[in-house]
């Protein structure tokens, strides 16, 4: 089974429940098992978690990370159809189609004996409890690598940062009075979109960084009001803020609490990811991708968070990269087939050409370089 039959099997799985996960992640062990990886799985709050290993454990250890859950779709989205050179489905580009190419070069490595891949397949990183991740949890209990690589959409480029998280619920008051006579009461769901609109006029949201032109700020979601004839007095609204690499987040929950007339419930803060684009695992990836696409594998910076800052925060350094396509989380989410063939070469050459690299180059990698070509943003930031 090649990626693109392998990725289009597992877009048929909704993913968007336990069922669904634990069908697919029964699928992905035997898929693994029948071609003699060896593979253990554990189960993480009740959704399964799998891990497969091939090559010795005494050599550079690279961990590949793949997620296999989805947002939410419509019926129609988990049966997969191509136009052209687009497989369309939900998860196709987040990220169905990484993680067959992820399986698929974990297969591949087997035929080496100078790396250790480890496959880590996770099915949690699109929940909405940010707080508590398999991802964390395995690395906590000692999943560690040299290098870490998650499939999220890059479109082929190298995604050495990613904007930090900052997760807002923030409650407002007013007064409650007769649905007929609002003029007497005090709004709270009004107050709080007015509070919202102030959010994104705060100093924060107009700083920019080198690869970032602002945060984003998201209204996630609002509750308010218990009755129809009955003006609102209490409206919570969760706020989803996506701050730069630069940026503080106490600064910004302190110019928050500067509006006045509201509460911060509950916070959350997650790290941006960074790693050095010169570290010798990120050249040796570059350089890899560099044989299976034209042009330079630039290094980028991604709007979204990702389960690599769970790498990031033990000291192993990690980056983004995916395949090509678009849409993810919308309706016409889509793959390009192309791209998840040379993504799967990349991948492969990145493995089995790797030491072969750290030896030649690793010492001199790290240096700083005057020729290297630009960073770039992408989702959503300059470009």
């Amino acid at each position: 089974m090649d990626e693109r039959a392998l990725a289009e099997r597992l877009i048929q799985y909704d993913t968007s429940h336990a069922d669904g996960l634990r069908s697919a992640a029964a699928f992905v062990r035997g898929w693994l098992e029948s071609r003699e990886v060896d593979v253990r799985d554990c189960e993480f709050d009740g959704l399964p978690v799998i891990l497969a290993d091939v090559g010795p454990q005494d050599t550079p250890t690279v961990v590949l990370h793949g997620h296999l859950d989805v947002v939410p779709a419509r019926e129609g989205q988990f049966t997969p159809r191509v136009e052209g050179d687009r497989l369309i489905g939900r998860g196709a580009y987040d990220m169905k189609g990484a993680l067959a190419a992820l399986m698929c070069a974990t297969v591949d490595a087997g035929d080496q004996d100078d790396v250790r891949v480890r496959l880590l397949c996770v099915p949690d990183e699109e929940a909405e409890d940010v707080t508590r991740r398999s991802t964390d949890a395995m690395v906590r209990e000692g999943l560690h690598g040299d290098f870490a690589l998650t499939g999220e959409p890059t479109d082929l480029h190298i995604g050495i940062q990613a904007k930090g998280v900052l997760a807002v619920r923030v409650e407002v008051h007013g007064t409650a009075a007769h649905g007929s006579t609002p003029w007497l009461g005090d709004n709270a769901i009004l107050k709080a979109l007015d509070v919202f609109r102030r959010i994104e006029t705060l100093p924060f949201s107009r700083q920019s960084s080198d690869l970032f032109d602002r945060p984003s700020i998201n209204l996630a979601r609002m509750t308010g009001g218990d009755a129809f004839n009955k003006v609102p007095d209490t409206c919570s609204m969760d706020v989803d803020i996506r701050f730069l690499p630069n940026q503080d987040p106490g600064e910004i929950l302190a110019q928050i609490r500067a509006i006045g007339d509201l509460t911060i419930l509950h916070e959350f803060i997650r790290a941006p990811a960074i790693v050095s684009r010169r570290n010798p695992y990120v050249l040796a990836l570059r350089d890899a991708v560099g044989r299976s696409i034209e042009g330079d594998a630039l290094s980028v910076g991604r709007d979204g968070a990702s389960d690599a800052i769970s790498f990031l925060e033990a000291g192993i350094p990690a980056v983004e990269f995916g395949p090509i396509g678009g849409g993810h989380h919308g309706p016409h989410e889509w793959v390009s087939i192309a791209s998840l063939a040379r993504y799967r070469e990349a991948l492969s050459a990145f493995i089995h050409n790797l030491p072969a690299w750290l030896r030649a180059h690793g010492a001199e990698a790290a240096a700083p370089a005057r020729d290297e070509p630009p960073l770039r943003a992408v989702e959503g930031g300059r470009a």
